[in-house]
């Protein structure tokens, strides 16, 4: 028996490019939403009080460790770091790290194969990320902690 004939070498470079765009459409997909969230932040400001609705933590009484998050972008938006640090400063710390995963999803994606395995971190990283979160969380709501309040 013969094995089938190859496609020419043409057609398999298109398929091959095919396959790429399909594996980075998620990534993309992804910077694009969050292009668009991050323009519509720049356009209405959340600073004004419920231009964005209402926070149901902070109908409660309390800063979640969310807080805050719509003012700091839109204040990056507006290239001013301090007011972004001080509307959020854990989304702020975790931004770069965001960005990094991000980036390496898109490389993954454009190399293909086993670089496509996901990340998968240990336990003990999804522990301290939700202590992280909860010590910031408890901070901002004491009177002391205030200048960490949204």
């Amino acid at each position: 028996m013969s094995s089938p004939p190859s496609p020419p070498a043409d057609l398999a470079g298109r398929d091959t490019e095919r396959s790429r765009a399909r594996r980075l459409a998620s990534p993309l997909g992804a910077a694009g939403l969050a292009m668009l969230a991050t323009a519509a932040l720049y356009v209405r400001d959340p600073h004004a009080g419920g231009s964005w609705g209402r926070c149901p933590t902070a109908l409660l009484g309390f800063d979640c460790p969310m807080c805050g998050s719509l003012r700091a972008v839109n204040d990056l938006t507006h290239l001013d770091v301090g007011a972004a640090l001080s509307s959020n400063l854990l989304l702020m710390v975790a931004l770069p790290a965001i960005l990094l995963l991000w980036l390496r999803r898109v490389v993954a994606c454009w190399h293909g194969g086993d670089a496509m395995a996901p990340l998968v971190p240990p336990v003990w990283v999804w522990w301290t990320l939700a202590a992280v979160a909860g010590v910031f969380m408890l901070v901002r709501n004491l009177p002391a902690g205030s200048w960490l309040a949204s």
